[in-house]
């Protein structure tokens, strides 16, 4: 028997002061059995970096064609492609030809091995890529719970981010901009 996802459902009140934006999201995320929470969260993260109308988590990991996040147009274009980890530069290619804005989050601790190998052919694509560091999203993994609140508040390249069970500032470092 298959082992289910476990459910995490999170309220977000966001704060987005790079683009103006404000917003509660009410998420509720499937995590794959294979799927670590730091690669979860860093999901979450990405979505929050990118909310807009839209947009959504796609159905996961069972799935390798889909990004781990999308928003479609009402036309069924794909308008934001965005992938979790380090992916191959041939998914990225496919990606920027199928989706107008296209982006990677990259997180753990083999992304500055996987970007030294990839960054010539990557600068070839209209892709942005960004790199969390993985300390401080292990710091986040200890705040969440399998039903949270979080206050996140983006500004610069950080975002402050607060639970009941602690309070962390988390950086990012763009690698590459489209």
């Amino acid at each position: 028997m298959a082992t289910k996802p476990t459910i995490y459902k999170f309220c977000i009140s966001l704060s987005d002061l790079n683009r103006d934006y404000y917003d509660t999201l009410n998420l509720t995320i499937a995590r794959h059995p294979s799927e670590t929470i730091e690669r979860m969260l860093v999901r979450v993260l990405a979505f929050c970096l990118n909310a807009q109308e839209n947009l959504t988590f796609s159905k996961g990991l069972s799935f390798p064609e889909e990004p781990d996040i999308w928003a479609r147009s009402s036309d069924d274009n794909i308008l934001i492609w965005i992938d979790v980890g380090e992916p191959a530069v041939d998914r990225m290619k496919k990606a920027t030809r199928i989706a107008s804005v296209v982006k990677v989050y990259c997180f753990n601790t083999k992304a500055d091995v996987w970007w030294q190998q990839s960054q010539e052919k990557f600068k070839q694509l209209d892709c942005t890529v960004t790199r969390f560091q993985w300390e401080e999203i292990q710091a986040m993994a200890a705040l969440v719970q399998r039903t949270t609140d979080l206050s996140l508040t983006i500004t610069g390249d950080s975002a402050y981010i607060a639970t009941e069970l602690g309070e962390l500032e988390l950086s990012w470092r763009l690698l590459q901009e489209a």
